[in-house]
């Protein structure tokens, strides 16, 4: 069964940076896989925080996090990070890490059929 496990979350200052870690069992994947952190606010809907293809050479981003997180993988570990920098209050959330069977990263959350289930990042005032 293939598993997603995410960590590093956890209570920060605004201004200060946590970093993700999403780890896969991706010995049961068939195929190459593409990466993505989704988020989900309390009362919110999940929405697309940044995605990473199978290389790593191409990386999405939505406009709120641009600049400030940075994802990227360690194949040879089978695992994704989230770099979360200049972190705001805004930014609280569970982040959950995702990924879809095939090589290209893409923003839509249906397109990701494997979930983690997700750590909690809260970034005081």
């Amino acid at each position: 069964q293939v598993q997603l496990v995410e960590s590093g979350g956890g209570l920060v200052q605004a201004g200060g940076s946590l970093r993700l870690s999403c780890t896969t069992s991706a010995r049961t994947f068939e195929t190459n896989y593409a990466m993505a952190w989704f988020r989900q606010a309390p009362g919110k809907e999940r929405e697309f925080v940044a995605a990473i293809s199978w290389s790593g050479a191409n990386t999405l981003y939505a406009d709120s996090v641009k600049g400030r997180f940075t994802i990227s993988r360690d194949n040879a570990k089978d695992t994704v990070y989230l770099q979360m920098n200049s972190l705001e209050p805004e930014d609280t959330a569970v982040y959950y890490c995702a990924a879809r069977l095939g090589p290209v990263a893409v923003t839509t959350l249906v397109s990701y059929r494997v979930w983690g289930q997700g750590t909690q990042v809260t970034v005081s005032s």
